[in-house]
């Protein structure tokens, strides 16, 4: 079974966590399907947005703490933290806010743990409002570990992270709403993400790419913010994509050119 599902249709790449009978717990298996899925849409510059999801609506109920704390896991798990660079934890979470396109979490039933970390890598999270949430890690003896301080960093005050992380408290996706760890509740997330992933691809890809980097770089990056505004503006004026927007907004049916950088 493909434990991660992957769809294209017209420019949107929906992503589907696929082990419904785990409640779409992450295992070692998962995470690198992940890693490598992303990685494919890195290289097809015909995906627009991303649509990140769960099968059985249920978005992800966090590690798969048996497949953790299998015997044959420990060696490798242990490299992974030991080693320099991103581990496999960090990298199957940080490489969707590395994608050069939208991403947006489409959320239902259980989001705890390891699913409430890939759901923050996305750029827009949409919530049912009964979803279950929790920063889950503190409960089984853990630290968050898979990007947690880049993610949440300027969602919420240091102060909330704190207290939600050092309880493993379980919220629910109206409470999350309101103090910023969502960005839209709604009865059918999906259906919702698709509406804006399609008001997205009115845009420019390019112009889309070079504002989720100028912006990642207000909040992770800010002594090259400014200096990015002024460099990704000089390479969408003398591309092709940003001529074709001001034509675009006259008429409609005209068509943009794959993406042109990088």
């Amino acid at each position: 079974m493909t434990l991660v599902k992957f769809e294209k249709n017209n420019g949107i790449a929906t992503v589907t966590l696929n082990r419904p009978e785990k409640r779409n717990a992450m295992s070692f298996a998962l995470l690198k399907d992940l890693v490598r899925t992303a990685n494919l849409i890195k290289k097809d510059r015909s995906i627009r947005c991303v649509i990140l999801t769960g099968e059985a609506q249920v978005f992800s109920a966090g590690i798969d703490l048996s497949d953790l704390n299998n015997p044959k896991n420990t060696a490798y798990a242990a490299w992974e933290l030991i080693k320099p660079g991103q581990s496999l934890f960090q990298k199957a979470f940080l490489i969707w806010q590395e994608l050069p396109v939208p991403v947006i979490a489409a959320m239902e039933g259980f989001c705890f743990g390891a699913g409430m970390q890939l759901a923050l890598a996305a750029d827009v999270r949409i919530a049912h409002p009964k979803t279950q949430m929790s920063i889950m890690e503190s409960r089984w003896g853990l630290v968050p570990d898979m990007g947690l301080t880049r993610s949440l960093k300027g969602l919420i005050g240091v102060d909330l992270a704190k207290e939600l992380t050092l309880t493993a408290r379980v919220f629910d996706a109206e409470y999350a709403k309101e103090i910023g760890l969502v960005t839209h509740l709604d009865n059918n997330p999906l259906a919702k993400a698709n509406v804006i992933a399609q008001e997205m691809l009115q845009r420019s890809p390019d112009a889309i790419m070079a504002a989720k980097r100028v912006l990642d770089a207000m909040e992770h990056q800010p002594e090259k913010a400014l200096r990015l505004e002024k460099l990704w503006q000089l390479k969408l004026l003398l591309g092709k994509n940003s001529s074709l927007a001001r034509k675009k907004d006259k008429n409609p049916e005209i068509q943009f050119l794959p993406r042109q950088y990088k």
